[in-house]
C-alpha cells in the first residue's frame, strides 16, 4: 500500500526541519544548509502544513519544539542517513553496488576470506564490507545486507538460505591426550574442557552423541574460537572445534584429536537477510556465488551443502 504524498514531505523540508531540531535555531540551520534565515522558516512552516500538526512553539521569537517533534526529528535523520549512505553507494559503484555482510569471527578469517578473493575477481563492480557480529541482531536497526548465521533458521524478520553443515573434533595438545587412560569418550571428562560462550551446550551434544550419560559439564569459557584454540594448543584443555577453523594446526601438530572422528555441531550455517530484499542484486550474486563455492569444497569437512531457503518469523 502506497503512503498518500501528504505525508511525504519533500527532502529540503526534511532537511530543513531536521537541522532546526538538531541545532537548536532557524539560524543555526540555515549557516549549514548554506540558506537564509528566511528559507528555512518558510520551509519549516510548510512541513507544519503539510502535515498539518504544530512542530514548534512561538515563544518570544524562539522556536520550541514540542516532544513530538523531537521523536519525528530522529526517524528523520535515520531516513536522511540511509538516503544518503545508498547514495554514496551508488555513485561510489554505478555498475555494480555494496554488499554490506555481517559474519561471524572464525568463518570470516578462516572460511570466507581465504576464498573471497574468487568472488570479486568475476563481480568487479561489487563492493563487500564485513563487520563481526556475534549474535543476531534487528536488520532494521543495523546498516547490514546480509548475515552469516550459525545455529537454526529462526532470525526474526528474515529469510535465509542453508550454507552447510559445520564438523567439530574435540581438539587439545599432544601432551595432554597422551594422559588421557583410557583413550575414551568418556574419559575427556576428567580433563579441562574450553568451550564457546556463544555455544553452551556444545559439549553436552557430543557426549551425548558418543552414549555418554552427563547432565552438566564444567568448563572454562571463551569469546572466540581463536582464543580457544590457542588456549588448546599449550595444554589448557580439550576444545571442540570446527575442522575449517584448525586444518593447519592439525596437519602441524600443534594440535591434536583428543577422541574418533569429527562429528556434526547441532547447529549449521546459514545466508540470513532482511526479508523481500533478497533480489538486491549485489546479495543475489553473492548468494548464488557461496552456494556454488560449498558445492565444491571437500564434503568431509562441510556436509550437506544442499541449499534449502526459508522464512522466519
Amino acid at each position: 500500500m502506497s503512503i498518500p504524498r501528504r505525508y511525504l514531505p519533500s527532502i529540503s523540508l526534511l532537511a530543513a526541519f531536521e537541522a532546526t531540531i538538531r541545532n537548536g535555531s532557524i539560524s543555526a540551520a540555515a549557516r549549514e544548509l548554506s540558506l537564509t534565515q528566511g528559507a528555512v522558516s518558510r520551509q519549516v512552516q510548510a512541513i507544519e502544513d503539510q502535515l498539518g500538526v504544530e512542530l514548534f512553539r512561538r515563544e518570544r521569537k524562539r522556536l520550541m519544539p514540542t516532544s513530538r517533534a523531537k521523536a519525528y526529528a530522529l526517524e528523520v535523520k535515520d531516513a536522511l542517513d540511509r538516503i544518503g549512505r545508498a547514495s554514496v553507494d551508488l555513485t561510489a559503484n554505478p555498475d555494480g553496488g555494496v554488499l554490506n555482510l555481517a559474519i561471524l569471527p572464525t568463518f570470516g578469517t578462516r572460511w570466507l576470506a581465504p576464498r573471497l578473493g574468487r568472488f570479486l575477481s568475476s563481480h568487479l563492480g561489487i563492493t563487500v564490507n564485513m563487520a563481526t557480529r556475534l549474535r543476531p541482531f534487528d536488520f532494521g536497526l543495523e546498516r547490514f545486507d546480509a548475515a552469516i548465521h550459525f545455529g537454526r533458521p529462526d532470525w526474526p524478520g528474515g529469510e535465509c538460505v542453508h550454507l552447510m553443515k559445520e564438523w567439530v573434533v574435540p581438539c587439545c595438545s599432544k601432551n595432554l591426550r597422551d594422559g588421557l587412560d583410557p583413550m575414551t569418550p568418556a574419559a575427556l571428562l576428567d580433563a579441562p574442557l574450553l568451550y564457546l560462550e556463544s555455544r553452551p551446550e556444545a559439549w553436552l551434544h557430543w557426549f551425548k552423541r558418543h552414549d555418554v550419560p552427563v547432565s552438566e559439564v564444567r568448563s572454562m569459557q571463551f569469546d572466540q574460537f581463536a582464543t580457544m584454540a590457542r588456549a588448546a594448543s599449550v595444554g589448557l584443555g580439550i576444545a571442540l572445534l570446527p575442522i575449517f577453523l584448525v586444518e593447519t594446526e592439525l596437519a602441524e601438530g600443534s594440535l591434536v584429536s583428543a577422541f574418533g572422528e569429527p562429528c556434526s555441531s547441532d547447529g549449521e550455517y546459514y545466508l540470513v537477510w532482511p526479508a523481500g530484499s533478497g533480489e538486491y542484486p549485489p546479495l543475489k550474486r553473492f548468494r548464488d556465488w557461496i552456494g556454488a563455492e560449498i558445492i565444491q569444497s571437500d564434503p568431509v569437512h562441510i556436509g550437506d551443502s544442499k541449499a534449502r531457503q526459508h522464512t522466519t518469523s
